[in-house]
């Protein structure tokens, strides 16, 4: 096959641009500082700090994985029959733009959430999450489209770029909101919640924009065909389901990939409050790092693609396991208020996030069979993914609970890691595939 024309190609990269504010803004850096300020105590002394809701009494870190944790399980059960669905119908555009809509107007409704309305703040936080993670297998699922196997990692790296670069340009703005809300005669509190109110027009602006530039899927349907679509939906998985069944290389990939990303994602959705309420870490100096990161990622996924090219996709990888093992180490024993340690552990951070990403999407692209059905098996890929995260999360909230400290939280993911890496060893012995 060839690659698409750049207007696709860069179209395509565009989404990424379009919805990485939300992993920047709402997951990483201005909400989860902003929750923690409306659900503590308000005592930077205070370790741990408790939330009610209903009956029930929680830690409000630990709440906070929870809801994101329900949101990742709600897209891991309907994303594999919403995908075989597309792939028969032919509208995954349709999907991808559904999907942006509800998660932006999601972040746009987060303006309203505060002290007096935690509970509807969380279920806004629960869709947002939905709605980015639930456009990611249909986002996906376009690149062994518009691209040819010699270029899968280098689209897959431009990206990722352009969502760090988009992502960075928001929060900057947004940045200016909260560290000088007196220049446009706001408070801190209120300059967070025009910030993610800021995030949902952009998400769906720019998400719109590129959805437009996207090719609509060739639907499988004959002329005239009636048939109930949950059923031929489910007909379409198991049938993609039976040619993964057949390839034991993606399969055991894909439990590589299920413990890795799971320390990968849980990391990235975790660090802010766990550098806000365990190191004490001050938001203006968490932000810095967060950014950090982003920028640090631009140049890490470009040279993890390079060393991809050179050394094999399954090494790279590898290699980019053995960093984040290390960047766990080096997190446990941060010390609280330990500014200048925390930077430096977000470069390295930064430097393998990106990545990792990238070099994944891309070899699970690579190993996959040529087939119209793309995004059922992008599907088990975000299913992966997803139930990863669930279990990740709550093992981190859990140990949380248990412990009463991230710190035990942050090394226990460790172990996904050294599985992840032992899968990967594995895999890459038995792999076929001259490319990967």
């Amino acid at each position: 096959m060839q690659t698409a024309s750049k207007k696709v190609v860069n179209g395509w990269a565009m989404y990424d641009w379009a919805n990485s504010v939300y992993s920047l803004v709402i997951t990483s850096t201005i909400f989860p500082a902003y929750y923690e300020a409306v659900t503590g105590d308000g005592n930077e002394n205070t370790f741990i700090d408790k939330i009610k809701i209903g009956s029930f009494e929680f830690v409000n870190t630990a709440l906070y994985n929870y809801a994101l944790g329900i949101a990742f399980i709600i897209v891991a059960l309907m994303s594999p029959l919403l995908s075989s669905i597309a792939d028969y119908r032919g509208n995954k555009k349709q999907f991808l733009q559904f999907f942006c809509t509800i998660g932006s107007m999601a972040c746009a409704s987060l303006f309203f959430f505060d002290s007096t309305h935690i509970t509807t703040g969380l279920v806004s936080v629960i869709i947002a999450c939905v709605g980015f993670w639930g456009s990611l297998v249909f986002y996906n699922s376009y690149l062994p489209e518009i691209a040819a196997p010699e270029d899968r990692d280098r689209i897959s790296a431009k990206g990722f770029t352009m969502g760090y670069i988009g992502s960075v340009v928001l929060q900057i703005i947004c940045f200016v909101f909260v560290l000088k809300p007196e220049l446009f005669g706001i408070t801190v509190g209120k300059a967070s919640q025009y910030s993610f109110l800021l995030v949902g027009i952009w998400w769906m602006g720019f998400g719109w924009w590129s959805i437009s530039r996207l090719p609509a899927g060739s639907s499988q349907m004959h002329l005239g065909e009636k048939k109930n679509i949950l059923s031929a939906g489910y007909k379409e998985l198991h049938k993609v389901w039976k040619q993964l069944t057949h390839l034991p290389v993606l399969k055991k990939f894909l439990s590589a990939f299920f413990f890795y990303n799971m320390g990968v994602q849980t990391v990235m959705l975790a660090a802010t409050l766990y550098g806000k309420s365990e190191l004490n870490i001050p938001t203006t100096n968490l932000i810095i790092a967060i950014l950090i990161i982003q920028v640090v990622a631009i140049p890490g996924a470009y040279f993890m693609a390079k060393l991809a090219s050179s050394w094999g996709n399954f090494k790279t990888l590898m290699v980019a396991v053995l960093v984040w093992i290390a960047a766990c180490i080096i997190g446990y024993y941060i010390p609280r208020n330990g500014i200048m340690q925390f930077y430096s552990l977000a470069i390295v951070v930064g430097f393998v996030m990106g990545g990792i990403q990238s070099v994944s999407r891309s070899t699970y692209a690579k190993l996959m069979p040529v087939t119209h059905d793309t995004t059922s098996f992008f599907s088990f890929y975000d299913v992966t993914e997803k139930i990863a995260i669930v279990i990740g999360m709550f093992s981190f909230g859990f140990i949380n609970e248990v412990t009463g400290s991230q710190r035990n939280s942050v090394l226990a993911l460790c172990i996904f890691f050294v599985i992840g890496f032992i899968l990967l060893y594995s895999t890459s012995k038995q792999k076929h595939n001259a490319t990967v």
